[in-house]
């Protein structure tokens, strides 16, 4: 969430930051809104301050037993207005609250500006895409010929985009999951955390998934939860309404869980296979910082995802997301796309944001600085690392060999009881 002083006092230069994002402030709405909040206020605290004289004056009458009956009954008067004024003065903050909530974090100033995905800037690219002596089948055609992914019985005891894995692919799926957590911590020096896959509304709030996204996330209504979109959500909501010490930060998590979205903004995109399914694990890094220190730890944070792909030697790519891709709480973020075969293009793996203040403030998580002794909001951040099944996907299309085996890269292979090779069972 904005500063809401951004907006009382600064709302012209927040438009101007938002239009990166493609995107038109109410400005005549909110300046009405605040106009009618500021009355209201007034009005709320003058009548305070007529009850809090006239009740002043009550104990002097009363105190030299005079007759305080007409000052009561003006003070039960005012307190009726004071009850009025305040209802009306709530229901105008929780207006302005909700309009707030709907806004978008402003972009960093090195976001650049542009509508869509083709309009991100490439930062780097790191291998080369291998080329094939036969025809490269993608990660359907690979899993479903070897008898090891099944989308059709996934389908019948749940419904579309879930997947049942088998034999060599589900061990290579939990080897990656292993092998990323080791690296994480043994390397990077994150502390493994296990947190609920069920959330409740204030956490979603926190990280910004709700209001505004409620519809791709999966509600079980009867307890008032939400199954997590990712690990973010969790893991980011321990510090809500938390003030950490100086000597407490950074503090570095990494966690792996299973994540659940809708998708429903997402209708006949990626139908096919792997990429886009309603249940996927991921390993997820979070890091809780002091504020100056927020953009070096984003260009930390994206190198230990990138380590991960540079351990597999996965080809990839790292972009700048233009502001009109750029996700609704994120200040800045690096997206990294590796190198699918079977697809011919780069996709999608893993997303490093710095939010900057803009989860803390919803969350009210702060760090007490010891150069003023106040609470002060913290940073933010977190990426994939990484998103499990798509780097399940990226290894079974870049491993593969033209008998449609999988090769098991070398780094997984003591995840594997040192197996070379993934084929037909």
């Amino acid at each position: 969430m904005l500063d809401p002083q951004l907006l009382r006092n600064k709302i012209d230069s927040v438009a101007v930051a938002l239009s990166k994002r493609n995107m038109t402030l109410a400005i005549n709405e909110i300046q009405k809104l605040e106009k009618k909040r500021k009355a209201i206020q007034v009005e709320t605290e003058e009548l305070q301050s007529l009850r809090n004289a006239h009740s002043k004056e009550i104990g002097l009458l009363k105190s030299k037993g005079a007759d305080a009956t007409p000052i009561m009954e003006k003070v039960a008067a005012i307190k009726m207005q004071l009850d009025k004024s305040a209802t009306r003065l709530t229901a105008m903050q929780e207006k302005l609250n909700e309009i707030l909530a709907a806004i978008p974090n402003i972009p960093h100033d090195s976001v650049p500006s542009g509508k869509t995905a083709d309009d991100n800037e490439t930062v780097r690219i790191w291998g080369e895409p291998k080329q094939f002596d036969f025809m490269a089948s993608d990660h359907v055609d690979l899993g479903e010929s070897l008898g090891l992914i099944d989308f059709e019985t996934a389908a019948k005891i749940s419904s579309s985009r879930f997947v049942v894995m088998r034999g060599g692919i589900a061990h290579l799926h939990r080897a990656l999951i292993q092998f990323m957590l080791d690296t994480h911590i043994q390397e990077h020096g994150y502390l493994e955390i296990n947190v609920p896959y069920l959330v409740n509304a204030d956490s979603c709030f926190g990280t910004g998934q709700l209001p505004k996204f409620a519809e791709d996330l999966f509600h079980v209504q009867a307890q008032g939860l939400y199954l997590i979109p990712t690990a973010e959500v969790p893991v980011t909501n321990m510090v809500r309404d938390v003030i950490l010490n100086d000597n407490e930060l950074p503090k570095k998590y990494v966690c792996h869980s299973p994540c659940f979205r809708s998708e429903a903004g997402a209708y006949g995109k990626d139908t096919r296979g792997m990429i886009r399914q309603h249940q996927f694990e991921k390993v997820e890094m979070v890091q809780l910082v002091k504020p100056e220190t927020s953009y070096t730890v984003l260009e930390a944070l994206t190198r230990h995802a990138e380590n991960i792909l540079q351990k597999l030697k996965l080809p990839y790519r790292v972009v700048n997301l233009c502001g009109g891709d750029l996700g609704f709480s994120a200040a800045k973020t690096y997206d990294i796309e590796v190198w699918l075969p079977g697809q011919n293009k780069y996709r999608e793996i893993s997303s490093c944001s710095n939010f900057e203040a803009f989860q803390a403030r919803r969350m009210k998580a702060r760090w007490r600085n010891p150069a003023t002794n106040k609470p002060e909001l913290l940073h933010t951040l977190n990426g994939s690392g990484l998103a499990v099944g798509r780097t399940l996907i990226a290894v079974m299309e870049n491993y593969q060999d033209e008998n449609g085996n999988i090769i098991v890269p070398e780094v997984l292979r003591p995840y594997m009881n040192n197996q070379r090779f993934i084929s037909r069972q």
